[in-house]
């Protein structure tokens, strides 16, 4: 009986032992990645119980809806501290004048000929900002509402772009078709309705574009409603303002200003990390 004892733990040791030298398996590089972000995730739901945004450094890019026009905008962000975060941005718009109305010319068949023209306008205004500016939190993301607010605000310097407006009107003869700017007052063809047929095409004038610098400003709220605090998804409003050294004309009848503010909405995607 005791040896029968010996030989099953001398059975025993050995299956331990073989057991024991058998390599393990390792997770896959897939496996250790996917591991790696349920912890990251879990971490950041962690700090969102918080309501606070915690995190290095934030990158968007946005679309602004101006009553003036419209703005495309590109920010990076440096968290200072839990609470403000120092911007950069630069942004590309175009300023339009609450006169503008678009026409359309008919032709033969009854349909409508040619791209839409605007009657009476003078330039086409783009604007090129570049600045610096902060963002302050000022209410974190609760665990119910799952929104937080900031106050945005920055300013900086903007370069005014004036490109030539073209229309195409028929020729002296009647029978061709040229395509004109405005010459100043008393242009009778540029002005001539019984002549003009269609606008000349959005990149006619591009050759002939003046600069004009300025400086300019904004504020805002952010409500950012972003999953994690790691991606960036907001809703901004606010209101901006720009002056420039000189005038800038966008339609004949009706005076030319140094100095245009509107109210904006932006749409606003990004990343944290």
């Amino acid at each position: 009986m005791r040896s029968k004892i010996y030989l099953f733990l001398f059975c025993s040791a050995l299956f331990i032992s073989a057991f024991a030298q058998t390599p393990q398996k390792t997770l896959s590089e897939k496996d250790q990645k996917r591991d790696a972000r349920k912890q990251h995730i879990a971490e950041l739901i962690k700090k969102e119980e918080d309501g606070t945004l915690i995190y290095n450094k934030q990158f968007l890019f946005g679309f602004k809806l101006n009553t003036d026009g419209w703005t495309g905008l590109y920010e990076h962000g440096k968290s200072k501290n839990i609470t403000t975060t120092n911007t950069w941005f630069m942004e590309i718009g175009e300023r339009k004048s609450h006169k503008e109305e678009k026409l359309t010319s008919i032709g033969p068949d009854g349909f409508p000929s040619g791209n839409p023209l605007i009657y009476g306008k003078q330039n086409v205004f783009y604007n090129v900002n570049i600045g610096i500016g902060q963002q302050k939190l000022i209410g974190g993301k609760g665990p119910k509402n799952g929104v937080a607010v900031s106050a945005i605000y920055g300013g900086g310097f903007s370069a005014g772009l004036l490109k030539p407006y073209y229309v195409t009107v028929l020729d002296s003869s009647g029978n061709g078709a040229v395509d004109v700017k405005y010459q100043g007052t008393g242009d009778s063809v540029f002005l001539d309705p019984t002549r003009l047929i269609s606008s000349a095409g959005f990149t006619k004038g591009f050759n002939q574009i003046k600069v004009t610098p300025g400086v300019i400003a904004h504020a805002g709220l952010r409500f950012d409603y972003g999953r994690y605090n790691e991606l960036l998804s907001a809703i901004e409003v606010g209101i901006s303002a720009e002056y420039y050294i000189k005038d800038m004309p966008i339609m004949i009848y009706t005076t030319p200003k140094k100095f245009f503010y509107n109210t904006y909405v932006a749409i606003e995607f990004g990343k944290r990390n």
